[in-house]
Formats: C-alpha cells, structure tokens, sequence
C-alpha cells in the first residue's frame, strides 16, 4: 500500500467517511503518478468523480496539459533546479545561475508565483528593465554582456523547466548586441616592464624565495601557457614534471572539465625551479584573494602602465580601467601565438570548448599582422622612386 493510502486510511478511521477527503489519482503521459484532494464530504466526493471524468477524457484525446496540473511556484523551481546543477557544474557556475535567476524573477514579480505562462514579451522586459540595473562602475548601467550572460542562464533554466513540464513552451529568446572591440591584452613592452617591477611585491610573505621571485614565476607562467588564473593557483607540485617539463591542468581546475596534460616551455621551467618548497601548491596564496589583485596593481603602478579605458558606457572611471587584468595575460597567449598555430592547437592549448572563441583570437592576430608587403603602391610613392 502506497504511503498516501496508509495516511487516507488514517483519515477515515480518525475523522469518519464524511470528514476523510477524497482523492483522484492517475499515471501522466509520461508515467508520472499524480495524486489530487478534493476535500471531505459529499461535496468533495462530487469534485473527484468530475475530476476524474475530467482526466480521463484528456488523456485519451491527447488533450492532456502537463504544466496546468504541475503548476510549481518560481522559488521551488529555482530551488530544484540549483540542486539538480550542483550535481554536475563548479560551484561558481551555480553562484552565477542562482544570481541570474534572482534578477529574473525580481523584474517580473515571479516570486511565489506559478511561471507556466512565460512568454517572448516577458523575456523583452526583463531585457528591458535590466539596463537599467546600476552596473560594476560608478554610475554606470549593466552591461550588454552581464545581460546576455543573465538570459543564457535564464533560457538554460527554462528549457529544464519545459523538460519537467513545468512550461507550457520556451519563450524566444533575443539578445543584446555586443560591441565587437578588440580585445585587451598584456603588449611585449608591458609585459617586460611589470616583470622588472615585481620587486616592489611585498606577499607572499611565506617560502624561501623573495615574493618578487614568486610574482616572476606567475606572470612567466600566464603568459607562455595561457592558463587562467584560477588554473595557476590551484596547480599542485605532484602534478608538475620539471625534469619532463609537463603540467597537468586538471578538471576540478579548468572551464574544460578535463584533465590535460600541458608541455611548459623551458623558459617557464626555469621560473618554478625556485620556487620548489614542501607546500602541495605550486603558487601558494595564504591571503584573501582580493589582496592578490591588489598586489597585481601595485605591479602595474611601478610600471607606469596607464592603459586608455576601454569600456564605452557612462560612467566614473577607476584606477582599475587603466591597468590590466589577469585574463589580459591569457589573451596576450593566444594573440601572439595565433599566427604560428594551427586554429585545432590554438584550441587545444586554450581549452576553448567553442572554435568560435579560437577564430576570435585567430581574427585578431590577422588584424594586428596585416600582409601588406603584396600590396600595390603607386610608383610615385614608393620609396626612392
């Protein structure tokens, strides 16, 4: 006897017939068993026959609407849905959906509320209403990036939620346009003028080595494998290979979700080479990792590196809009190696799941090495003419 059967019997023998409710119950199309109270009494009694009538009819004309009898409020969804994620995707991807469902439903008033109605016009706005959203820098508004980054998160949890047969359909989805800007990364000069700066960096305190030793390794290290930052410091001693000169970037660590093994050029060999120690962590950070980019700023600052800000909406700048970040170092990888690889491992090397990020940089390189020697040029202007 199945749980809700031994407590309707329950019912009976404590309340009677005329106070136990009655219930329907049946198998959706799917095999989903569904189970329905329609009160006490003779009151209740007429509810489920007509009920059941009901259900019948549209499960043998094909009628049957799946999400009108499995309507689930925004926030149990959203609750299910986060639980079913965390059982596949990194934790930071978790964080990011749950922040991009919140600003969803906090436009649209969905808290509490059942969300099988969605339509195209709800997506626009939501569209809408987002831009509005005060962005990172002061004064500023969301970006059209942070809003395509919400609505892909958004018709991701929408589609489970038609696969559940929560939703009636998934809305149409459009996006925001996105300026196509060259990307920032770290230049040759730039690059040699923060490796002779890192004696200003005070952390990590902890080693035999001087923190400038430290700081050397990281920058050589981003910069000849193109790693992310977070890659680097989750890198572990057992998995590095100094006589082999190999790395191993593991799953747990990369946006790839795959163990690789990487050749480390022998220039970047050299710089961990002083940096051996018993600690299990190849660039030990003891620190709030704020302070790192603090430290990276500092860097910057007795390089005299001032870049031009490159954001092109309203708003005050910061010091931060002039200095370069840490995945600047990983574009620098891929721009300058783009025109002596092959775009399969260009794409292996960066871990790029999508070819399309790969032609990007591929693009650029061509931009920045234009083939100009073939040109024609008019007798009268060429040199010594």
């Amino acid at each position: 006897m199945s749980a809700w059967k031994k407590q309707l019997k329950k019912q009976v023998e404590k309340l009677g017939e005329n106070k136990a409710s009655w219930y329907v119950e049946w198998n959706e199309p799917d095999g989903t068993r569904r189970i329905k109270s329609c009160g006490p009494g003779t009151k209740g009694k007429k509810a489920a026959d007509r009920l059941c009538e009901r259900i019948k009819a549209e499960l043998l004309t094909g009628t049957y609407d799946v999400t009108r009898r499995r309507r689930k409020p925004w926030d149990e969804f959203v609750d299910e849905y986060l639980e079913h994620m965390r059982s596949d995707r990194k934790p930071k991807t978790v964080i990011e959906a749950r922040n991009s469902l919140n600003h969803f439903a906090r436009i649209l008033k969905l808290k509490g509320k059942s969300f099988s109605g969605l339509t195209t016009k709800n997506v626009d706005t939501f569209r809408t209403v987002r831009r509005r959203d005060p962005g990172k820098k002061p004064r500023s508004t969301a970006s059209p990036s942070s809003i395509n980054k919400d609505l892909r998160m958004v018709k991701a949890a929408l589609r489970n939620a038609y696969k559940w047969g929560y939703l009636k359909a998934v809305p149409e989805f459009e996006f925001e346009r996105e300026s196509k800007k060259l990307p920032q990364y770290v230049t040759p000069d730039h690059f040699a003028a923060m490796y002779a700066s890192c004696d200003v960096a005070t952390m990590p305190g902890e080693g035999h080595y001087q923190p400038a030793e430290w700081w050397r390794g990281l920058l050589v290290m981003a910069q000849l494998t193109g790693w992310r930052i977070g890659e680097i410091l989750s890198l572990e001693w057992p998995d590095v290979d100094l006589a082999a000169g190999t790395a191993i970037t593991r799953a747990d660590d990369n946006k790839g979700s795959r163990d690789e093994v990487v050749a480390l050029h022998p220039v970047v060999v050299s710089h961990l080479e002083p940096l051996q120690t018993f600690h299990p962590l190849v660039f030990p950070w003891e620190n709030h990792r704020r302070t790192l980019d603090v430290e990276y700023a500092r860097i910057q600052d007795a390089a005299e590196i001032h870049l031009p800000c490159n954001i092109d909406r309203p708003h005050d700048c910061t010091p931060a809009c002039h200095r370069y970040g840490f995945h600047d170092e990983r574009r620098a990888f891929a721009t300058m190696n783009a025109p002596n690889m092959t775009r399969e491992a260009l794409q292996a090397l960066m871990r790029h799941q999508s070819p399309i990020t790969t032609a990007r940089y591929i693009n650029i390189a061509q931009q920045l090495n234009p083939a100009v020697a073939n040109l024609h040029v008019p007798e009268f202007l060429k040199v010594g003419g």
